[in-house]
C-alpha cells in the first residue's frame, strides 16, 4: 500500500469487483450521517442520523433510494443525533431486517439521549419520526460489540477501534473478501480531561471513510482554550450577568463540567455564584459515565480510585425552569447544543435581550440552526412563538468540538496510506479545501499515491476492487515436468508471484479461502508445478 498500484486497465473490472460507496447524509454537509456501502452482493449501512436544522421526515437521510430490506448490517458510531437520531424511525418504520451493532456505552447513552429528543422536539406528534414506545423496542434490535472484538455476519468481518470525541464512540473496521474499509465517525486525534486520543489501526484499510468536519483548520492548544473559556465564564458572572452554555445533555458537556467544576474550586470568590447542569437527564447521564470509566482515559481511571471525578462540588442539577430561581448571577449548562429547542432555548429567549449576559457555543454548529444563526452576530432573533427579541447579550465561540483538525486528519491518513479516501461529514466548502490540501500534499510524492473523492448526497463512488491478491511464495521447491519419466525429477529452488482468486465459502461458522491447487509457471524451458513443503 505504499507504493503507487499500477492501473490494469487491460482487463475490464466485472459488477461484482466494483465496491460501491453512496453517502445518503453527511454528504458535502454535517448532518443525517448514513453512508452506503456495496461489495459482493452485501450491503452495510453506516450510522443513521437526523439533521438537527430540519424537522419531520425533512431530516432523515435520503432512505427512500435504497430498499432497507436489503441492508444486511448496520453500525453506529457513537451517539450523537446526527449519527443515530433516525435509527428507531429505520428498525421500526421500514423493511431492515439486518443485524444492528454499536458499542455497550453507545447504547446505555441512545437511550436515555433519544428519549430526551422525543420530549423536547418542538414539532406535532404527527410529525415525530417515532415515538418512546418505538424507541424502547429498538432497543432489542440492537446488538452490543466490544472494542477490538472480531466479529462477521453475512460473510462480512467487522470490528472496532477507540475514536475519541465522545464515550463509547468507534471507528469500524470492514473486510469482504480480503478488501478492508475504515469508517472513522466522528474522532479526536488529542486526547481531552477524560477521553483517549483515537487509536491509529495496526491494520491498514485499502479505503477510508473519514470525517471533514472542520477542513483545514487548525485548532488552538487545549490549555489555551480553555483558558479562554473560563476567563470568558468569570467575566459574565463578573458584570453580574447570566452565562448560558447550550450543550448535549452527553459528549462536550462532561468535559465542560470537569472545567468549570476544577476552575471554581480554585476560584474561591467564585463560590457562592451557582452553576447549574439543566438536563431531565442529568442524573442518567451521570449514573452511565460512572459506569463506563474503564472506556475513559488514563487520568480519568486513576482518579476514580482515590475521588469520583463525576461526582462535582460546584454543579448542581436542574431539571426545568420552575426549579430555578434566576436571581444574580449564575452559570447554566443547558440542552440541547444548537438551541433549536429546549431548555437552552427557553433561557436564551429569556437572557439575550440584556447586554449583562453572554452566551458561549461550545459545540460545531450546523447550518439552519439558531446556535450557528447567531455567530453571525444579527441584531435580532426571532423566538419559538414568532417574536421578534433584540440580540443584547454576548456570543462567544470557543469550540470544544472533540473532531479532527487539518493537522490531525493529515496525520492520520499519513499513517495509514490508504490508496482511497472518502471525505464526508463536513461542508460543502470545508471538505472542497480538505480535498485540494490532500491532493497537494501526496502530487510530488512518488510512494503512495491517493485518490481523494468528497461525494455529494446520494452520489456514488464506484471503486474497482477485482478480488484477485497477489501471493509472494519464495524458495518454493518445484519439481520440473521433463520428457521422459524415466529421468528424476529436477528440483529447483525458486521465488514466485502467484495471482489467484479467492473463493469464499463456509463451512462451521469459519470462512475459508479455497484456491486453485495447480499453479503452473515457467523456468527456461521447463515447466514447474510448485510442491508445497
Amino acid at each position: 500500500m505504499s507504493t503507487k498500484r499500477k492501473a490494469e486497465a487491460s482487463v475490464p473490472a466485472e459488477e461484482s469487483d466494483q465496491l460501491l460507496i453512496r453517502p445518503l447524509g453527511a454528504g458535502q454537509e454535517v448532518g443525517r450521517s448514513c453512508i452506503i456501502l456495496e461489495f459482493k452482493g452485501r450491503k452495510i449501512m453506516l450510522d443513521c442520523g437526523i439533521h438537527p436544522g430540519l424537522e419531520g421526515m425533512d431530516a432523515l437521510p435520503y432512505i427512500d433510494l435504497i430498499d432497507p430490506a436489503e441492508i444486511d448490517l448496520l453500525l453506529i458510531s457513537h451517539f450523537h443525533l446526527d449519527h443515530c437520531g433516525a435509527l428507531p424511525w429505520f428498525l421500526q418504520k421500514t423493511s431492515f431486517k439486518g443485524r444492528t451493532f454499536m458499542t455497550h456505552a453507545t447504547k446505555a447513552i441512545y437511550r436515555w439521549l433519544l428519549s430526551d429528543y422525543v420530549k423536547v422536539s418542538n414539532i406535532s406528534a404527527d410529525d415525530m419520526l417515532y415515538t418512546e414506545t418505538d424507541l424502547e423496542e429498538s432497543m432489542d434490535k440492537i446488538e452490543t460489540i466490544n472494542f477490538h472484538e472480531v466479529k462477521e455476519v453475512a460473510g462480512i468481518k467487522f470490528w472496532c477501534y477507540h475514536a475519541g470525541h465522545v464515550l463509547g464512540a468507534a471507528m469500524f473496521m470492514i473486510e469482504i473478501a480480503g478488501v478492508k474499509l475504515l469508517y472513522t465517525g466522528d474522532f479526536s486525534r488529542q486526547e481531552d480531561r477524560h477521553l483517549m486520543a483515537a487509536e491509529i489501526p495496526s491494520v491498514k484499510p485499502d479505503i477510508l471513510i473519514i470525517e471533514s468536519t472542520y477542513g483545514t483548520h487548525i485548532h488552538e492548544k487545549r490549555e489555551e482554550r480553555e483558558a479562554r473559556f473560563c476567563n470568558t465564564v468569570h467575566d459574565i458572572v463578573n458584570r453580574e450577568g447570566r452565562c448560558l452554555i447550550p450543550v448535549f445533555a452527553l459528549g462536550r458537556a462532561q468535559e465542560l463540567l470537569l472545567i468549570l467544576d476544577e476552575y471554581w474550586q480554585n476560584h474561591p470568590e467564585l463560590h457562592d455564584i451557582p452553576i447549574y447542569y439543566a438536563s431531565s437527564l442529568a442524573k442518567k447521564c451521570m449514573a452511565v459515565y460512572q459506569t463506563y470509566v474503564n472506556a475513559m482515559n488514563d487520568k480519568i481511571r486513576k482518579a476514580i480510585n482515590i475521588n469520583n471525578p463525576f461526582v462535582f462540588k460546584h454543579i448542581s442539577n436542574l431539571k426545568s425552569m420552575d426549579h430555578f430561581d434566576d436571581i444574580g448571577p449564575s452559570v447554566v449548562m443547558a440542552s440541547p447544543g444548537m438551541m433549536q429547542s429546549g431548555l437552552s432555548r427557553e433561557l436564551f429567549e429569556s437572557w439575550c435581550t440584556d447586554k449583562r449576559n453572554g452566551v458561549i457555543i461550545a459545540g460545531y454548529c450546523v447550518e439552519g440552526t439558531l446556535a450557528k444563526h447567531i455567530m453571525s452576530e444579527p441584531e435580532e432573533i426571532t423566538t419559538m412563538s414568532g417574536q421578534k427579541l433584540p440580540l443584547k447579550m454576548s456570543v462567544d465561540y470557543i469550540s470544544f468540538s472533540a473532531h479532527t483538525d487539518y493537522q490531525q486528519t493529515s496525520e492520520f491518513i499519513r499513517a495509514l496510506k490508504p490508496p482511497h479516501v472518502i471525505l464526508v461529514h463536513g461542508e460543502q466548502n470545508e471538505m472542497a479545501r480538505l480535498k485540494a490540501a490532500l491532493i497537494r500534499e501526496y502530487e510530488d510524492n512518488d510512494e503512495v499515491h491517493i485518490e481523494v473523492h468528497n461525494p455529494r448526497n446520494t452520489e456514488a463512488v464506484t471503486l474497482n476492487f477485482r478480488g484477485e491478491k497477489l501471493a509472494k511464495v519464495k524458495s518454493h521447491v518445484c519439481r520440473a515436468k521433463e520428457s521422459t519419466t524415466s529421468s528424476p525429477p529436477q528440483i529447483c529452488p525458486v521465488s514466485l508471484e502467484i495471482r489467484f482468486q479467492p473463493v469464499l465459502t463456509t463451512c462451521r461458522s469459519l470462512v475459508q479461502l479455497l484456491y486453485e491447487e495447480s499453479v503452473t509457471v515457467s523456468l527456461g524451458t521447463s515447466s514447474c508445478v510448485p510442491v508445497c513443503e
